[in-house]
């Protein structure tokens, strides 16, 4: 184990009594916060750490960094971060011990070939340096591993490993090149918001008042929220992992062997001095301290269990056969904190002034440079310069709890090395949220998924025992019920569950003046909904809702579930004090009735006129349907003639049974979220976190077309300089020749053999019998008819863009 480095420096020095932000807890995280703080600019930035700096669990770390994740801009940051080493080694003259060997990941079997094709394919468009090479190649690489277990490897030349004590000191010691200060045996006793926002942040030292702090705790990253009673869904985790003896081949060897992961084998390995590390993610998970991390924990380890991990082992020797030769020098079991999802969470937390987190970076040495380029951008600048959703905190909401956080912590945990197919469905911490009827579409045949901690069906089966499907790549069984699904829906009447879409009331004398400010597109008058992009002060898009005007001073704001804490957050710092704010998604739940007999379904439980005369499309309603009070939308993201029926949830079991008993002469089919996205395919409409997202402006994505120009509003300046420019990439949809497998997403799409573009997402179009995707391609390659081709799982396949949607192309179904 490297030493750990003892801070001498700063022990003696006063603690300011003013700070524009203090960043709380001195592992990797924190120590990248601060030196990217001060390199930006904001030099008023102080770090306090209740011991010495790493510890908790950045000083234990094993030092592998890599480059793979699988988000593509999480790849990115981990890239940005290996490259930054160099950097902060110059400015700070603290060696951080960095190796450079390039990295092997290892397929045993199909599956994971697949896996790496996939990751393969995205490093095609983003740049990135991997390449596939054989079992024989790895082994003259690597003369250690027996590569008769393997079918192939990935390798890429940025992976390697570091001191990680090195490396955390080299930050701190950057972070104060630049201006910052760092304060050890220093800890935070308390945290209190003032009346203007700012937070006296105690310590034995003193109090220091921040414009900003940021949760940096680490394995204290719970109890530095409950100070302000905050209830963060991240656990600390034990972790194994084992360094040998002297291997005779690496003594005599003169260059560092490369280092690796073998998925199947659960393993990664590097070289450790003269011998070698070997780490392993244990397939029964052990929480450490659910009730929460003592304040004296520091510099310890905990005691190995070595029969937890004896399985992988066993594995691990027999794949590289010389660690089954030599002895165990030492076996580390360490603490370290994960998420729910793996990912780490980071920004702004929803709720809170001035109150921002960066927890939960189980990858810190991977990840923490591009964790602190986020959040400098972010304090700084107001947003990240690249989309960091797969890292937001927002993504979680109160429903987030921390037992749940333990449970999907654990499994995640678990599931490090274990492969996530596209179809999948992960089992634990279900049944947090769920509606009236979550039984009644269970009975039904529902095979449901958890989407911001509420289940909303995938498809439907014809019951409960056959709701199933194996996880894969390639098209499932599933296919032919979702093609029903589909066809009821074109064909005759579906019904789909939306209460998983997110809700937003504005009410007040300034709501209209404040929306039309926010909203880059127009504000409805009463009785009508509008379609708008929400934009960034820099022009990326935000948001993409649907206004429904209940009366002058009364607004709702219906857009995507996922990001309704984002997007509460984003409204709650601009808010007027005219204006009152709720986001009231749980407050209303519902059901939307799609298709040519929507209209005669609804007709025969509502008295209101649904004609097509006396209720117009993006018409809206507040009324009655099926006995019980409703808000009623003129609206379907189907592509039909359709309805959204939104009620508050002791209604929607009476709204459910209407629907069912005046469906059943019409051929009412319920229809799942697949079968959603199957038609918007067909009318080439995106998604939000998808095709829409903060990577992309209104231009490229084809949202200017809802935009209203002749006013002002967040971010018209940028919006108008992107429209003058051009856009140098825009949103398509391709068909693509294939069968039998569609894309999952993050695809590259090349011509004559270099990547123009990627996939945002796709899947089979059920009603035109079409493999379809949606992507963004270089402007010049835009053109209805280009030819194209798509990779998918390490084969190309031709494909062509298409311009005008493929069903129902002047949208008179929708209309009519």
């Amino acid at each position: 184990m490297p030493e750990i480095q003892k801070d001498t420096e700063t022990g003696a020095r006063t603690l300011p009594s003013h700070a524009k932000c203090v960043v709380i807890g001195g592992g990797v995280v924190g120590c990248s916060i601060l030196f990217h703080l001060a390199k930006f600019g904001w030099k008023d930035t102080v770090l306090l750490e209740r011991d010495e700096l790493t510890s908790g669990s950045s000083w234990h770390a094993a030092g592998q960094i890599h480059t793979i994740s699988s988000d593509p801009n999480i790849s990115r940051l981990q890239s940005y971060t290996i490259d930054l080493y160099k950097e902060i080694e110059e400015l700070s003259g603290h060696s951080v011990g960095l190796h450079i060997t390039g990295g092997f990941y290892l397929a045993s079997n199909k599956e994971w070939y697949d896996y790496l094709k996939r990751e393969r394919s995205k490093a095609r468009y983003m740049g990135l340096h991997q390449e596939f090479i054989s079992p024989e190649e790895v082994a003259k690489r690597h003369p250690l591993i027996d590569p008769k277990h393997y079918l192939a490897a990935l390798w890429d030349d940025q992976d390697g490993d570091l001191d990680p004590s090195g490396a955390t000191y080299a930050f701190a010691k950057a972070a104060r090149y630049h201006g910052g200060q760092y304060f050890t045996h220093c800890g935070v006793t308390a945290t209190t918001q003032r009346a203007d926002g700012s937070w006296d942040v105690t310590t034995p030292r003193g109090v220091i008042n921040a414009e900003h702090i940021v949760n940096c705790g680490g394995l204290w990253a719970r109890e530095v929220g409950h100070m302000q009673g905050l209830n963060l869904p991240v656990q600390p985790m034990e972790h194994h992992y084992l360094i040998t003896e002297p291997i005779p081949e690496i003594v005599a060897r003169k260059d560092r062997l490369p280092c690796g992961i073998d998925y199947e084998a659960n393993i990664y390995f590097r070289q450790e001095r003269q011998g070698m590390l070997l780490g392993t993610y244990e397939p029964r998970g052990t929480p450490w301290k659910v009730e929460g991390t003592p304040w004296d924990f520091g510099h310890e380890l905990l005691q190995p269990d070595l029969d937890r991990i004896a399985d992988r082992l066993e594995l691990g020797f027999e794949r590289i056969p010389a660690l089954g030769e030599v002895g165990i020098k030492d076996a580390i079991n360490g603490p370290f904190t994960f998420g729910p999802d793996g990912n780490p969470m980071i920004g702004p937390v929803p709720g809170m002034r001035n109150y921002w987190c960066a927890v939960g970076v189980m990858a810190g040495f991977c990840q923490g440079g591009g964790v602190g380029l986020t959040m400098a951008e972010w304090m700084i600048d107001g947003e990240p310069s690249i989309d960091v959703w797969a890292m937001d905190v927002a993504r979680f909401g109160d429903w987030a709890s921390p037992d749940w956080g333990t449970v999907k912590s654990t499994e995640n945990y678990e599931r490090r090395f274990v492969m996530t197919f596209p179809n999948e469905t992960l089992p634990k911490g279900r049944l947090q949220k769920t509606t009236a009827i979550h039984d009644r579409l269970i009975a039904k045949g529902a095979l449901m998924d958890q989407s911001f901690g509420l289940e909303n069906a995938l498809w439907f089966a014809d019951g409960p025992e056959d709701a199933h499907e194996d996880p894969t790549f390639e098209r499932s069984r599933s296919h032919a019920y979702v093609a029903r699904e589909v066809a009821a829906v074109r064909e005759g009447v579906g019904a789909i569950e939306i209460a998983n879409f997110a809700k937003h009331e504005l009410t007040g004398p300034g709501a209209r003046a404040f929306l039309d400010q926010l909203l880059a597109g127009r504000v409805p008058k009463p009785g009508r909904l509008t379609l708008t992009p929400m934009l960034t002060e820099k022009g990326k898009l935000y948001g993409d809702l649907t206004v429904a005007c209940l009366a002058d001073d009364h607004f709702m704001l219906f857009g995507s579930g996922a990001m309704q804490e984002a997007h509460r957050r984003w409204i709650e710092a601009r808010l007027p004090d005219d204006v009152l704010y709720r986001n009231v998604s749980d407050d209303w739940h519902g059901i939307a009735l799609s298709g040519p007999k929507s209209r005669a379904l609804l007709a025969s439980i509502t008295r209101h006129d649904v004609s097509a005369e006396a209720f117009k499309f993006r018409d809206l309603a507040q009324t009655y349907v099926g006995g019980v009070p409703v808000i009623l939308n003129r609206i379907s993201f189907s592509g039909e003639l359709g309805y959204e029926i939104y009620c508050r949830p002791p209604y929607l079991l009476r709204l459910f049974t209407a629907v069912e008993e005046a469906g059943a002469d019409l051929g009412l089919r319920w229809y799942g979220a697949r079968a959603l996205m199957s038609m918007r395919l067909e009318k080439g409409w995106g998604v939000w976190t998808l095709d829409y997202r903060p990577d992309f402006d209104a231009i490229e994505s084809g949202m200017d077309a809802f935009i209203d120009w002749s006013k002002d509003f967040v971010g018209k300046d940028a919006a108008l300089a992107q429209r003058e420019a051009g856009p140098s990439r825009r949103l398509v949809t391709l068909v693509i020749d294939v069968d039998g497998i569609d894309v999952s997403g993050d695809e590259a799409i090349l011509q004559d053999g270099r990547a123009v573009g990627y996939v945002s997402s796709g899947g089979y179009a059920h009603h035109v019998g079409k493999s379809v995707a949606m992507g963004y391609v270089e402007a010049d390659l835009a053109a209805d008819g280009t030819a194209l081709e798509v990779e998918i799982l390490g084969r190309m396949y031709p494909a062509r863009v298409q311009a005008a949607p493929l069903y129902d192309a002047n949208g008179a179904n929708m209309r009519g």
